[in-house]
């Protein structure tokens, strides 16, 4: 019997399966995080290392029947970067005498789209903190939209619906737009009554900028006109990022994922984007994804990607 072991690292835990051909899981282990360009790629070595370890030993397999390890991380996107984290585990390994079968980093976007068709042709669009889209065409070829950071990018994002939100409640202690709701539930929950602690906090970064989102969802729920728009204007620019890779990836009928707190949780912005997509493009077919992230590294694994 073959065996592959996929990994998803992120910048808080490391969730990693042992699979066999069949994508049945046969050991599921978690560690610490794996985002090696904040911690570093000896740290990040000597986590998944361990956990391959942790696999081959409650798996009862030897080395040898483990055909491949994948790991699609945070910080992975460059190819550069990647490298750097597999060299680094494959010295980990020699040096603890550890025998290590095909290793790969990829991004932690490539193994989410992996997982979420199958290995088959699909797109994800993940807006969670920040924003991108990925899409798989029917010859494998790999297309992105977005992704370009908080100063330049990230629409449509968390990020960028909580600075929107916080830009209107900096207007409403000047006097520059008139009562709104988000007002209220900002001072209730960060404690903050005049412009002056505002900028106190933000700038001191007490307070996070996607944590506003969530808030500017409620006031819009509640008939608040300003975070309405805001929520308008973001889901259109979602929408735009759909309509790109659509273009590219040329398909008759183009399956999507959502990914991401933003989008993925019932709420007022993630239907403003559905109903959207529904009137703009009927090609599109929204669906849940068929595994998680770890197993599309388990699937990169087995296509020897």
């Amino acid at each position: 019997m073959t065996y592959y072991i996929g990994i998803d690292g992120g910048g808080t835990k490391t969730k990693c399966v042992l699979a066999d051909e069949k994508l049945d899981v046969k050991f599921e282990a978690q560690s610490g995080p794996s985002h090696f360009l904040t911690i570093g790629t000896d740290i990040v070595a000597e986590t998944i290392i361990n956990l391959v370890d942790k696999c081959l030993t409650h798996g009862n397999i030897t080395p040898q029947e483990l055909k491949s390890v994948v790991l699609g991380t945070t910080g992975a996107g460059r190819i550069t970067d990647a490298k750097k984290l597999e060299e680094a585990v494959y010295n980990f390994a020699k040096e603890n005498n550890f025998i290590l079968p095909t290793f790969k980093v990829v991004s932690d976007a490539r193994i989410a789209l992996e997982g979420a068709f199958s290995g088959n042709p699909g797109s994800i669009l993940i807006a969670g903190t920040g924003s991108i889209m990925f899409g798989k065409d029917r010859t494998g070829e790999i297309h992105r939209v977005g992704g370009f950071g908080r100063l330049i990018g990230d629409e449509g994002s968390g990020l960028t619906i909580g600075r929107k939100g916080l830009n209107i409640v900096a207007k409403y202690f000047d006097g520059r737009v008139s009562n709104t709701l988000l007002a209220e539930k900002i001072k209730e929950k960060f404690n903050i009554a005049n412009g002056s602690q505002l900028i106190t906090k933000v700038y001191n970064d007490e307070i996070k900028t996607q944590h506003v989102a969530p808030l500017v969802m409620e006031a819009a729920k509640q008939g608040d006109n300003l975070c309405k728009d805001i929520l308008d204007k973001e889901s259109d620019e979602l929408l735009l990022h759909i309509m790109a890779i659509n273009r590219k990836l040329n398909e008759e009928k183009m399956k999507v994922v959502f990914i991401g707190g933003t989008i993925t949780n019932e709420n007022l912005y993630s239907n403003m984007l559905k109903e959207k997509i529904k009137l703009y493009l009927p090609n599109v077919i929204l669906q849940n994804p068929d595994y998680p992230p770890e197993l599309g590294a388990v699937i990169l694994g087995k296509n020897g990607k």
